[in-house]
């Protein structure tokens, strides 16, 4: 009988695994990135992945949330709680992008393609016999759709129709029980903006709610007859300035955010506008200050309709929840790194630390104890035609190999440090508890300026 081998090894032995197959785990991200699809139509991605994890021999449902699969792999040492490694699936639309499809405009201009690959890369690691045979517990590889918050008229008719209720990919799946299982969950994100650091971890994010607004004015001539039209394209433009005039308000500990797109301003320059649509993010540090801004934006929605008599219908969508870091999986996270690029490369930012943006990680961090580092080897401004992987190393194989020493950390020795995480925890919602948060959070409203 083979001796067991000590934690330190069974990285080694994982680590190995990761290097020999290295070029395939990067192939797989490239092929990715050549195939970009926004948020739960991510079908030839979704295909790519139960392919993969069929040929691993990873036991695995598909179809979750339309397109997301979770795998499932026994440790072979007894009984344990279940670890995710997440990887997302969807892409962002950026029509300028040099790797966007000609037809969708769909691009990873944020590096999901880096998150398939490296989720991949880490479950071929934990496959490697002698460590699968050593951990305690389950390891659940898990491919999630629609995490950026896009395309916000087409998922409300998919809401319409039934096919989901929740718009973001992580939300959907907490609802339908996907997470009820899983007692810890991970994943990593490429960046751009980490300097001479590798691997950097901790901070938050925002909270947010997702607008969806619609303008209704009376069409008319616009050269003869514009007195006889109601211009919903002037509504929407006063409503814009009057969100800008809230900037002076705004406290710099909120990190306030407040921007949108308009998606219909009418339908030819001949005619007054009377159909005019916006897709509008309401992003704020803490989830009271995002009802508060939402309120404020509201009125400002109101206000543009009233300044020329048109109708305004505002459907508020539940977003996502600032994130949570659990210090304890964050310690085991910071060791490894500093274990893999050292002290120089790795970088701890204070919890009160918000880059900005917002994450569905947000939403599971509420729930159960969940780590979000950051990888380097992106350059340019993430979300633009100038977010570029330029090195695969740092932004696939470095992450994959963290993840499963981190996994191995917390399964191995009968999974010891993963029932302490999961002992200390102390969640800051049940899982019926977020459901019924973000449910109170939609609604629609009405207002007719003309009334």
């Amino acid at each position: 009988m083979t001796a067991p081998l000590n934690i330190e090894e069974l990285k080694k032995r994982a680590c190995e695994t990761i290097e020999k197959r290295k070029k395939e785990i990067i192939d797989l991200a490239k092929l990715v990135l050549d195939n970009p699809e926004s948020g739960f139509r991510e079908v030839k991605t979704s295909r790519l992945v139960a392919e993969k994890f069929q040929e691993l021999g990873v036991e695995h449902r598909s179809g979750l949330a339309l397109t997301g699969l979770k795998g499932r792999i026994k440790g072979g040492a007894g009984p344990g709680p279940a670890v995710a490694v997440i990887g997302e699936l969807d892409s962002l639309v950026v029509t300028e992008h040099p790797h966007a499809d000609p037809e969708t405009g769909a691009a990873h201009a944020c590096g999901h393609h880096c998150q398939i690959g490296m989720m991949l890369g880490a479950t071929m690691g934990l496959l490697t016999p002698e460590v699968t045979a050593q951990l305690s517990g389950e390891i659940v590889p898990f491919a999630v759709p629609a995490e950026e918050f896009i395309e916000v008229e087409q998922r409300l008719e998919m809401r319409s129709q039934g096919m989901v209720e929740f718009l973001g990919g992580k939300q959907e799946l907490i609802r339908l029980g996907e997470f009820d299982d899983v007692d810890i969950a991970m994943m990593c994100h490429t960046a751009s903006d980490m300097g001479e650091r590798r691997f950097a971890m901790g901070g938050t994010s925002n909270g947010h709610v997702v607008k969806f607004v619609k303008y209704t004015g009376r069409g008319a001539h616009a050269g003869s007859l514009p007195h006889m039209g109601i211009n919903a394209l002037n509504a929407a433009s006063f409503a814009i300035q009057a969100i800008n005039s809230l900037r002076e308000t705004h406290r710099a500990d909120d990190t306030v955010r407040i921007h949108g797109i308009m998606t219909r301003g009418g339908e030819a320059v001949s005619a007054v506008p009377s159909d005019v649509r916006l897709e509008w993010r309401v992003r704020s540090s803490t989830p009271l200050m995002v009802v508060e801004n939402s309120a404020a934006v509201d009125r400002c929605f109101r206000a543009g309709a009233l300044a020329v008599g048109a109708s305004v219908n505002i459907t508020t969508i539940p977003g996502y929840l600032p994130m949570r870091h659990d210090s304890k999986l964050q310690d085991i996270f910071r060791r490894t790194a500093v274990e893999m690029v050292g002290e120089n490369g790795t970088l701890v930012m204070p919890p009160r630390r918000n880059r900005g943006g917002s994450t569905d990680m947000g939403d599971l961090s509420h729930l159960i104890p969940s780590c979000h580092p950051y990888t380097a080897g992106a350059v340019g401004p993430g979300h633009s035609k100038e977010y570029i992987i330029t090195d695969y190393e740092s932004a696939v194989v470095l992450p994959a190999k963290i993840m499963a020493m981190v996994v191995i950390d917390l399964l191995a020795d009968g999974a010891k440090r993963a029932k302490e995480i999961k002992a200390n925890h102390r969640p800051l919602m049940t899982k019926q508890a977020y459901v019924k948060f973000q449910r109170e959070r939609a609604e629609i409203t009405e207002f007719d300026g003309a009334a």
